[in-house]
């Protein structure tokens, strides 16, 4: 492995943490979409910036950015105060509005400059190594800089206002209550995620960014219910999706931010399917297991009712579970063998027979 291929995956990683650290709050705001929004209505700000400072690489175009990423939650904001569209809907009316202003402006002002749409959209992240820069005595890629910056940016902002974010993110009311503006605070982590998606641009492009701040903290949600913890998780995921796509990508001969972005998805259905407590195998496991002992305690309720009847002898018997109680063979032999092994019941021929510990255990159910 040479040092380009190195540089390459280190700058994805630093843009999937970067990208993480934000999404987490997103994701869990439940306005996943609106990464979506601002990482192409960033292109607004970009426009703007150029036409005033001339230059593609002046700094000052990811304050442009950011602020046209405030515009956005701004306009959509204002969108749902008129109670006339629902929130998908504001963030869909003006995202594409915004976008395509800046592709108009671009192709009519800007067709011989470095400024385009694909460039916005796709990056191309093979091209890292050669632009590069040099501080502090290192020679290394721009985009472990800008990244760099952004990232201790996005962590230096978690850290400070670690407490506020968590208030405002799971209970707005209380934290306005305690003077901690969650409005403030909103349009700050809006801010956020402009600076984020803008420094990434160069090297991933939009798409790239939409699944780096969505599907690892999406899968960390899955896996934990700590915040940091889902923020240390989305950061790990997110840097092993970016070095997993990469060899994709170098071993299918495809494009690198397209198998970085799959990825992701890669590891999302993994936690959807095999997440230990909300996975979708760990569901269909508790829902069994609710259903067997759901069965085996009215199995036991069953006996109580008609132990010392006349009718015990016909209903105490496993016959009577799968003909008369239509219960399948296979439920009631496991209910059966639950409720025996338990040492709940004995079984003498075809009769079921409960056990002084079985009593005390259906008396119980009955008594929730």
């Amino acid at each position: 492995m040479n040092q380009a291929m190195i540089e390459m995956q280190l700058v994805a990683v630093l843009v999937a943490a970067a990208c993480a650290l934000p999404g987490t709050f997103l994701v869990l705001r439940r306005v996943a979409l609106m990464s979506d929004a601002i990482s192409h209505t960033v292109l607004l700000g970009i426009v703007f910036g150029f036409m005033l400072v001339g230059d593609i690489r002046n700094p000052l175009l990811i304050l442009f950015a950011a602020l046209s990423g405030v515009l956005t939650v701004s306009l959509t904001e204002l969108l749902l105060k008129t109670r006339r569209v629902k929130e998908d809907a504001a963030i869909a009316l003006v995202f594409p509005a915004l976008f395509s202003i800046a592709v108009i402006i671009i192709n009519r002002n800007f067709a011989n400059v470095h400024l385009d749409t694909d460039a916005v959209l796709l990056g191309e992240l093979a091209f890292a190594p050669f632009n590069r820069a040099e501080f502090l005595g290192a020679n290394l890629p721009k985009g472990v800089w800008i990244m760099g910056a952004v990232l201790l940016l996005n962590l230096g902002v978690i850290a400070l206002f670690y407490k506020e974010l968590k208030l405002a993110t799971f209970d707005a009311a209380l934290a306005a209550a305690l003077g901690f503006a969650p409005a403030l605070i909103h349009y700050g982590l809006m801010a956020l995620v402009s600076v984020t998606a803008v420094g990434a641009f160069d090297h991933v492009g939009s798409i790239l960014v939409i699944a780096l701040m969505i599907a690892p903290p999406s899968a960390a949600y899955l896996l934990t219910d700590r915040l940091w913890r889902m923020l240390v998780y989305a950061v790990l995921i997110g840097a092993a999706s970016a070095i997993a796509g990469y060899w994709v990508a170098r071993t299918l001969n495809v494009n690198i931010s397209g198998a970085m972005a799959s990825m992701t998805g890669v590891f999302f259905l993994a936690a959807f399917l095999f997440a230990p407590e909300r996975g979708l195998i760990a569901k269909l496991l508790q829902r069994t297991r609710r259903q067997r002992r759901f069965a085996t305690e009215m199995l036991l309720v069953h006996l109580t009712r008609h132990e010392n009847t006349e009718r015990e002898a016909v209903e105490n018997t496993l016959a009577h579970l799968t003909n008369e109680l239509n219960w399948s063979e296979k439920l009631a032999h496991t209910a059966v063998d639950r409720a025996q092994s338990a040492g709940w019941i004995t079984r003498q021929a075809d009769r079921l027979l409960l056990t002084d510990r079985g009593r005390r255990v259906a008396y119980q159910v009955q008594m929730r």
